[in-house]
């Protein structure tokens, strides 16, 4: 239905659904309302959405805050990997398994009021979302699982995605990847609510927790001071093929989510920076995570043989029975069958050099050709 999107282009109001009306006239302060002209209906959305949710994260936490204390997070399984690495694929295929838990769309979207409005909104908020990823055709919905930086992003105001809202500004909200260069009273806000989030979901589902958000690839030092007995499964997949991906992305993230005119100018040299900043502390960490506690596994490999792959992940990190979990695995996989990937025009001679000199280091690990 082209009239349905065409209102959601406008009206949606992307990550930010969730922002209580403090919090977003602080964003908007910050970035001194860098609005523009045809951004005004989106972001009148966020405002309405804003004023709610003030209202009713107060109930919620008088509701269900005496009932969160004392709630211990089980130790979670994280999923790492640059985005376009193949991470909501695996993320998608360990959810089929019941004896875990995920944050679904709507609660990443709504993280101060989900509890309380998920039944009742969900179906709702439906109504803004395209029935399929619009940087990679993937289906869908408020009940998929979703990276739960939506949900830090919307709580903390502490993440780097703010840089797809205010494209101008992403170096500036690339401090939040790392959080290295953040003050450690910031960190103890992100924390604080990375951990309210998850004590949430973890009252609501009583299960260990599945979760994937590239940001966290950068930040295994925190996640373990968090969560020491965590897992982490990492995925890696071909530079060359990530690059044309993520550029894509961006586009559209900032074209579906961002208050400004996107401005693309040095993106690709973003992409490049960014991608290096990543992958610099995750070598630098990645030995902090005790032994057999990380799987690495390569996206062409959960490609072609995605039960197998996600059998030996088991096997490797010690998780419950696979058998057990085999058959709505597998089915599953039969339903996405007939997905295909997006295709991209073979990169210039120029850029493949210089993502070669930028990237090398992932190149020697994994073992791709240059």
């Amino acid at each position: 239905m082209p009239w349905r999107d065409a209102l959601i282009a406008h009206l949606a109001p992307g990550f930010l659904a969730g922002i209580t009306f403090g919090d977003w006239l602080r964003l908007l302060q910050d970035n001194r309302v860098a609005v523009a002209p045809r951004r005004l209906p989106r972001a009148a959305t966020i405002a309405w959405h804003a004023a709610q949710n003030t209202a009713i994260a107060r109930l919620e936490e008088r509701r269900y805050g005496p009932k969160l204390e004392g709630v211990t997070v089980l130790p979670p399984i994280f999923i790492l990997g640059h985005w376009r690495n193949g991470t909501t694929h695996l993320h998608n295929l360990l959810a089929t398994d019941q004896r875990f838990a995920f944050p679904t769309m709507y609660q990443a979207l709504f993280p101060h009021t989900f509890l309380t409005t998920e039944a009742s909104s969900a179906r709702i908020m439906g109504f803004f979302l395209t029935q399929r990823r619009p940087m990679d055709n993937v289906e869908w919905s408020m009940q998929s699982p979703q990276e739960d930086e939506f949900a830090l992003c919307a709580s903390s105001l502490r993440s780097p995605y703010l840089g797809w809202v205010f494209p101008s500004r992403r170096r500036h909200y690339d401090r939040y990847l790392t959080l290295s260069e953040v003050p450690p009273g910031e960190v103890q806000a992100w924390r604080q609510a990375f951990l309210r989030f998850l004590t949430k979901l973890t009252w609501k589902h009583g299960r260990p927790l599945v979760l994937k958000s590239p940001t966290h690839t950068c930040r295994i030092g925190h996640l373990l001071a968090m969560f020491p007995d965590a897992r982490f499964v990492h995925i890696r997949r071909d530079p060359y093929a990530v690059f044309p991906s993520s550029r894509a992305m961006f586009q559209v993230n900032f074209a579906i989510s961002g208050l400004e005119r996107p401005r693309l100018d040095g993106l690709d040299d973003w992409i490049l920076r960014q991608y290096q900043l990543m992958y610099e502390r995750f070598f630098e960490e990645r030995a902090l995570i005790p032994e057999g506690r990380l799987h690495e596994v390569r996206f062409e490999e959960i490609e072609a043989d995605p039960v197998g792959e996600v059998a030996r992940l088991y096997d490797a990190l010690d998780l419950p029975d696979f058998p057990e979990a085999e058959g709505a695995l597998r089915r599953y996989v039969d339903r996405i069958a007939g997905y295909r990937k997006n295709a991209f025009p073979t990169l210039p001679a120029d850029m493949r050099a210089r993502i070669a000199r930028a990237w090398r280091p992932c190149f020697e690990a994994w073992g791709y050709a240059e």
